[in-house]
């Protein structure tokens, strides 16, 4: 059994206009200059006090901005402009994953549990993934622990384990907890990076993607 585990943004879902934006709201609250895009976007996949932390220091007034952020996010999406697509491919992979009896789906993850419920409810896959992590449940990624919870939840060892995501975060995560690391080439990190932080190989679509797990048919 063949657990695969997902990072959300950057890897199956295209959040980063709302990220972006909900950064930016949050800096305006507290009278700071927005960081740019590129930076908006270099911290995501890290959990939010992390994220702050690196965008404004410890000193910062990182609580402060983490929960203008939250607000700031929960608004923005109701927000038609700020869509958060599946990105191509990614609904129907998870959806022929689910079907096959040799593969038990995970997700580990820095947003809240909430935005995880909320995503999987607007998908139609409750009940799908054997495991959830997320950021209210363990350290920020690159710390192992969300992955090892992961797979004690799942029952599942380091070696048949596959972390799937667009960050050197989600890569070191995985070369941590002794799983394998597979990077998505339409995230936030370039591929050079993702290589460099342990990537086993790194995909440029989601057939690539699929093509990494052959098996039998559905169960």
């Amino acid at each position: 059994m063949k657990l695969v585990v997902f990072d959300v943004d950057g890897t199956l879902v295209d959040s980063q206009h709302l990220i972006v934006a909900a950064q930016a709201a949050a800096f305006a609250e507290h009278g700071l200059p927005a960081p740019s895009r590129a930076t908006s976007l270099s911290v995501v996949g890290l959990s939010l006090p992390q994220a702050f932390r690196r965008l404004v220091g410890e000193d910062g007034p990182v609580d402060a901005l983490s929960e203008s952020y939250k607000r700031a996010f929960q608004a923005l999406r109701l927000d038609p402009a700020y869509e958060e697509p599946l990105f191509p491919g990614m609904g129907d992979l998870i959806g022929r994953l689910h079907a096959r009896d040799d593969v038990r789906l995970g997700i580990a993850t820095g947003k809240s549990r909430r935005g995880v419920e909320h995503l999987v409810a607007a998908n139609g896959w409750d009940g799908w993934f054997a495991t959830i992590q997320t950021a209210d449940d363990a350290p920020s990624k690159p710390d192992p622990a969300m992955l090892l919870q992961a797979m004690t939840e799942a029952g599942a060892a380091p070696a048949s384990t596959v972390m799937v995501g667009d960050t050197t975060y989600d890569m070191a995560m995985a070369v941590s907890a002794g799983a394998a690391a597979i990077g998505v080439a339409w995230g936030y990190h370039p591929a050079g990076a993702l290589f460099g932080a342990g990537a086993v190989a790194v995909v440029e679509n989601a057939a690539a993607l699929a093509d990494l797990f052959p098996g039998p048919g559905p169960r």
